[in-house]
């Protein structure tokens, strides 16, 4: 009998489409010198992926690695689907930090957008409220990795789902600095998650930091306010011509 990962890979190329392959190429930017360069796709929509994953639920999370370790973009969000599920289903806290821990094992495979934003909130933001101990998310926070410091901010929704919104100001402030773009436009979603827990809060760090803020963090942070409100705080805020330095280049 083949190896479970084995049938999850034959399953999913099983319902490939070529065509659908090329738009994910170019949605997710492979082309040279882009974030995604030399990524691959089967062309699976996230909700068949999903479908199938359920199918695997009970399966061994050590046993879904070889997934994570694919050249398949699908075959990577299908093994961190099933491992949210699992980790969700957990009966206990040593159970979800052997998912946390081989989560954190792959970090190198878990290399886009997509792949951080269904996986992080839960495996690793959520165990690491439950432990009480954001610490590892302050190191991922200094990454030179893109997708480690996205992974941080991102994981911080833990938090703020349980109505404390001051770890994502905390690393929102570092992250005005950080010239990706991928980074300004998640720390901008945290912002905007944290303002329906404490509106006043995100926009007091809002007024606080004014035009030091990047626009694309700033448009993502107020997007649920009134256009009123909205046209005031980008009026308020502008300015031109800041020059920022580069990310922190602390190596894990």
């Amino acid at each position: 009998m083949r190896d479970i990962a084995s049938r999850i890979s034959e399953r999913l190329q099983a319902i490939s489409d070529p065509g659908q392959a090329l738009l994910a190429r170019r949605f997710f930017k492979t082309g040279p010198g882009e974030y995604a360069e030399n990524d691959h796709f089967l062309g699976i929509s996230v909700p068949r992926i999903r479908a199938l994953a359920r199918n695997f639920i009970s399966a061994n999370p050590e046993d879904l690695q070889p997934l994570l370790k694919s050249r398949w973009h699908e075959e990577r969000v299908c093994c961190l689907v099933i491992w949210v599920a699992q980790s969700r289903k957990c009966q206990s806290l040593d159970e979800r930090r052997n998912i946390y821990d081989l989560y954190f094992t792959h970090l190198a495979h878990i290399n886009n957008w997509d792949l951080v934003d269904i996986s992080a909130p839960q495996l690793v933001g959520g165990y690491l409220l439950e432990t009480r101990n954001p610490s590892p998310l302050g190191l991922l926070l200094k990454s030179r990795s893109l997708w480690e410091r996205r992974i941080a901010i991102v994981s911080t929704w833990a938090w703020i789902k349980s109505a404390d919104i001051s770890l994502t100001l905390r690393f929102a402030q570092d992250l005005i600095q950080d010239r990706e773009d991928l980074i300004h436009k998640a720390t901008g979603w945290m912002l905007r998650e944290a303002g329906k827990v404490n509106e006043a809060g995100v926009l007091s760090f809002i007024e606080t930091h004014g035009a030091r803020i990047p626009r694309t963090m700033l448009r993502y942070a107020i997007e649920r306010l009134d256009e009123k409100r909205r046209k005031a705080i980008l009026l308020k805020t502008k300015t031109a011509g800041i020059v920022r330095p580069p990310p922190p280049c602390t190596i894990l």
